[in-house]
């Protein structure tokens, strides 16, 4: 029983057991986002939906660790990689990382308030107002 304790504890730790992340859109929003998109809006690679309307990418803090399940499983990086990744591009002039929000709850709000903003959120955060396209 120890030993079991002590490993669950160890998982809890160790960031091996996280919650899972919805990535959100606005109800009214019928493009085709999956994870490659995703990732490219995330990167700076596109600037857009599918059916061409502008995507702009909003983001919880770093620190958050929401963020740091969303780069790892989508991304494929880690925050500090991403750091790397986006002084790159903001030195260069050749992009601008995601918008910041403070907060799930003000993220969904935002989100439930404009049909162009895409983010992620804890899954258990979501709402009615917002449409989940992808889960990780």
């Amino acid at each position: 029983m120890k030993k079991l304790t002590t490993l669950t504890i160890a998982l809890l730790f160790s960031g091996a057991v996280s919650a899972e992340v919805a990535v959100i859109v606005h109800p009214s929003n019928n493009s085709a986002v999956d994870e490659a998109v995703i990732s490219k809006l995330y990167l700076g690679k596109d600037k857009s939906f599918a059916d061409g309307s502008a995507a702009v990418p909003m983001a919880l803090p770093e620190a958050n660790a929401t963020t740091e399940s969303f780069n790892e499983k989508v991304l494929k990086k880690s925050n500090s990689q991403l750091k790397a990744y986006w002084s790159k591009l903001i030195f260069t002039g050749k992009g601008t990382p995601p918008k910041e929000v403070g907060s799930d709850d003000e993220l969904v709000a935002l989100i439930a308030s404009n049909p162009n903003f895409i983010g992620y959120v804890d899954a258990s955060k979501v709402t009615d107002k917002v449409k989940v396209v992808a889960k990780f």
